[in-house]
């Protein structure tokens, strides 16, 4: 993989957009407009999918992409998170949880930037499913509460993104630990 210093793509744009569609995803959410939420997070959601595809299959990955894709992510999830977990529509636990492990990220990256520790930007495969489960979740909670089996399935989307967010933060965990352990091995 290549990435470019070229920041004004498609992809980029893309991402951009996202960001953009937070403050109306959150609008429609605080006035219980929960349909239009779920279009909003649906477009969101694709749109994530869709700048990856064509960031590869154009070869337009740029350093900017390879920071900006995660955040977008990161500010659609925890802004759903919070906001639902606030209006109670979304247990208050998972939100934490949710929350927690990605502060912990930041921190271990801002750590390893105050210390000079040159990192790369990477998801882990169980990064990946654990955002796909936390996508699904917010998803499974935004449908109309009314949907067959949508009660048993937010059940299980909540342990299973509980449990799939904390193996996750243990194992980025494991991965700061290990880029310490050989920092200090060499000096």
């Amino acid at each position: 993989m290549q990435k470019t210093n070229e920041t004004i793509n498609i992809p980029n744009t893309i991402t951009v957009i996202r960001i953009l569609l937070v403050p109306v995803f959150i609008i429609f959410i605080t006035k219980n407009k929960l349909s239009s939420a779920l279009i909003i997070f649906t477009i969101a959601g694709i749109s994530d999918g869709l700048d990856g595809f064509f960031a590869r299959c154009f070869k337009q990955q740029t350093y900017l992409g390879a920071y900006l894709d995660p955040i977008a992510d990161k500010i659609l999830l925890a802004s759903a998170f919070v906001a639902l977990a606030v209006l109670k529509i979304l247990p208050g636990w998972i939100a934490v949880i949710v929350l927690s492990r990605d502060v912990l990220i930041l921190l271990g990256i801002a750590i390893l930037t105050v210390i000079d520790i040159k990192i790369t930007i990477k998801p882990t495969i169980v990064s990946k499913f654990t955002t796909v489960a936390q996508l699904m979740t917010i998803f499974f909670t935004l449908l109309d509460p009314n949907f067959v089996k949508a009660d048993l399935m937010r059940i299980f989307l909540y342990w299973g993104t509980a449990i799939l967010t904390i193996i996750s933060g243990l194992h980025y965990i494991t991965i700061g630990c290990k880029i310490l352990q050989n920092i200090d091995s060499i000096q």
